[in-house]
């Protein structure tokens, strides 16, 4: 062609290794399949974060615990002793103080925020007090529970021997009430801390297994695993590299229901008086109720119940969404 301009390889200034290279023609590597590494946790932590909304819930969670465990600690504060050595107990204008007027009386700061209790206490420092006991008492339970039922779900699904004897144990306890259950052992032992986590823990894991031994089921004599045995793979080791990473998702999701209901449990308990001796945030509503029939101190009863309803769908909500990303079809 007139056009072509022949070019001089010198003014590039490469060596002849570097402008030409032998090329293999290799049949085992021409089938190399060029792709992205994939890591399943960076896949998660990407599309959890995609929404906003999962950061602003996030935020929020992060403040529920630095309150809820560190400023109690910043604080000094301990409810008992506040309600047996608070100055302000001997003095009855300091008690049942709107968040406006304990302010005026005691001045600007964050524990006056919510105003004052029956003997003068902080609302405020009552509630993250209450908050932290109640969540600790949650998450406590949810570990525990899905601990077990998750390694039991697990078993109860490969082996028909465990099948026969853990479906019948189902099938009585099973038709018992939870929480029926859960009075009587309170009623039977003291009520402290870890009885209400007994009391939660000593039956709890048996739906969460019962609902991992179905999936178990599902997946199990799939083309995959029926390999794995057939090389002689354990069921221990099916169950951990190869059943259980392929339900993570579902066990987020089902970890997000379980760690609010306990704290509606424990709260609902001790409404009705059968609570732990601690004041946990459903032993101050229990305490107050009596108090919604006072306008006045109507504040001190819904505080608590706010309190309690923002925890858990906090927790619910930032569960269910990192349960939606935890699943592999959404990482696409």
């Amino acid at each position: 062609m007139q056009n072509e301009q022949l070019v001089d390889l010198k003014e590039t200034g490469l060596s002849e290794e570097e402008l030409f290279a032998h090329y293999d023609n290799n049949l085992y590597e021409s089938e190399k399949v060029t792709a992205p590494r994939y890591s399943y946790w960076k896949s998660v932590f990407r599309v959890f974060f995609k929404k906003k909304l999962n950061i602003v819930f996030l935020v929020f969670l992060a403040i529920v615990i630095i309150f809820a465990y560190i400023y109690p600690l910043i604080t000094g504060y301990f409810f008992n002793a506040e309600v047996m050595y608070n100055i302000n107990a001997a003095d009855n204008t300091a008690k049942h103080l709107l968040p406006a007027d304990a302010i005026q009386k005691f001045g600007f700061s964050l524990r006056w925020i919510l105003g004052t209790g029956d003997v003068g206490q902080s609302t405020f420092d009552a509630l993250w007090y209450g908050s932290s006991i109640s969540v600790s008492l949650a998450f406590m339970c949810a570990i525990i529970n899905m601990t077990i039922g998750i390694l039991l779900g697990a078993i109860w699904g490969f082996s028909k021997k465990v099948d026969i004897v853990m479906t019948e144990v189902y099938n009585v306890i099973g038709n018992i009430p939870y929480t029926l259950i859960i009075m009587v052992f309170v009623q039977i032992l003291s009520p402290s801390f870890w009885t209400m986590v007994f009391a939660l823990t000593v039956t709890g894991w048996l739906a969460i297994a019962y609902f991992i031994r179905t999936q178990v089921i599902v997946i199990r004599d799939r083309e995959y695993n029926l390999a794995s045995r057939c090389l002689g793979t354990s069921i221990f080791r099916l169950t951990i590299k190869n059943i259980l990473p392929f339900m993570t998702s579902v066990i987020v999701t089902l970890a997000a229901a379980e760690i609010p209901s306990y704290i509606s449990y424990e709260v609902y308990l001790s409404y009705i008086g059968l609570g732990i001796s601690d004041m946990t945030l459903g032993r101050i509503i229990q305490q107050t109720q009596s108090f919604m029939a006072v306008p006045q101190w109507g504040f001190e009863y819904w505080s608590p119940i706010i309190m309690s309803s923002i925890i858990t769908i906090i927790l619910y909500v930032v569960g269910q969404n990192l349960g939606d990303a935890s699943d592999p079809k959404t990482h696409m």
